[in-house]
Order: structure tokens, then C-alpha cells, then sequence
């Protein structure tokens, strides 16, 4: 007979901690540490910064969580940006299944570049990275690669600002929630 591991419930009780998330209310501080973020990436990965001011809006997550043994998740909260102020928050998880495992933590950009990916957000009950079309993710180091001439997607994501280590193959989904005043 299999026994649940204390891995194996620390694992569990983290897809149950992005599943809750995503009815709560913004946690304090988050204005701030996702304006800190934004300006990292826009240190980090200069391009980044004229993507953002043609931008219909951009959302940034400045730290999200993931771990994962064969089962894993992933989550955290973020603000939207339009205009250089805060007009939203949002809530991003997902569950991860296959051969990956470890911890780590990093940052997360959107940057939503037509008026259709951002009605897209609105009127949805969830964005799903993976299933909406023509989103582009890239690495902050590649960051350099993309710029308001190349630009040519809806949405273009950036990872940056990783820390921990994780490995391996999955199938995964992330997801992205307005949350609650």
C-alpha cells in the first residue's frame, strides 16, 4: 500500500495554497515590490522598456513560486500597469505533472501589445498561458532579441530574476486571475 510522503504533502498542500489564491484579495506590498520588479527587468533587459511603453498594459508578478517531485505547482500575485500607474492585481498558479522536480522562485512580465489580448484578460475568467494565441515567452537575457520593430505577437512574457534550481520535463498550465479589491 503507497503512503503519502511528507514531500509528497508539502507538494499537495502547495497546489492547494494556488488554488486559494486565486479568490483572495491583493496582500500588501505587492504595488511596490512589483514596481521594484518592473524596473529590474527594465535594467536587466533594456528593450524591455520601450516594449512596455508601446504596451497596452503589463502585468508583472515579482515572485512566483514552484515546486515540483512528478507533481508540482506554481504561484503569486502581481499588479497591472497601464500608463506607468497600477490599475489591477492578479493572481497567476497552475499544477505541473511529469518528470521535473526542485524549488525556485522568479519574476514574471506580460506584456499585453494589442487591445484584443487585453480585452482577452478582461472579459475572461482567466488568462491561460499556453492556451490564448500568439503569446511569445522569453528569457530576460534574450530580451535583446525583441524590440517595438520586431515586436510582432499579442503578448510577450519574460522570465526573469530566477533563483533555486529546477529540473526536467513537464506538462504544465498557468493561469491568471483578477483578484478581488
Amino acid at each position: 500500500m503507497y503512503r503519502v510522503s511528507t514531500i509528497h504533502r508539502f507538494f499537495f498542500l502547495l497546489l492547494a495554497a494556488v488554488a486559494v489564491g486565486a479568490t483572495q484579495a491583493a496582500p500588501k506590498g505587492i504595488d511596490e515590490q512589483a514596481t521594484a520588479a518592473l524596473n529590474k527587468l527594465y535594467v536587466e533587459a533594456p528593450a524591455t522598456k520601450a516594449l512596455g511603453e508601446k504596451a497596452k498594459a503589463v502585468i508583472v508578478f515579482p515572485e512566483i513560486f514552484k515546486a515540483a517531485l512528478l507533481v508540482g505547482g506554481q504561484g503569486g500575485n502581481g499588479a497591472m500597469f497601464q500608463d506607468g500607474r497600477i490599475v489591477g492585481h492578479y493572481n497567476i498558479g497552475g499544477a505541473a505533472i511529469g518528470l521535473e522536480g526542485g524549488a525556485q522562485t522568479y519574476s514574471y512580465a506580460l506584456f499585453l501589445m494589442t487591445d484584443e489580448a487585453l480585452a482577452s484578460l478582461k472579459s475572461s475568467k482567466g488568462f491561460e498561458i499556453g492556451v490564448e494565441p500568439n503569446i511569445v515567452v522569453v528569457n530576460a537575457g534574450a530580451g535583446a532579441n525583441v524590440s517595438t520593430t520586431t515586436a510582432q505577437r499579442d503578448v510577450y512574457a519574460y522570465v526573469f530574476d530566477t533563483h533555486g534550481l529546477m529540473g526536467g520535463v513537464s506538462l504544465q498550465g498557468l493561469k491568471i486571475t483578477k483578484l478581488s479589491k
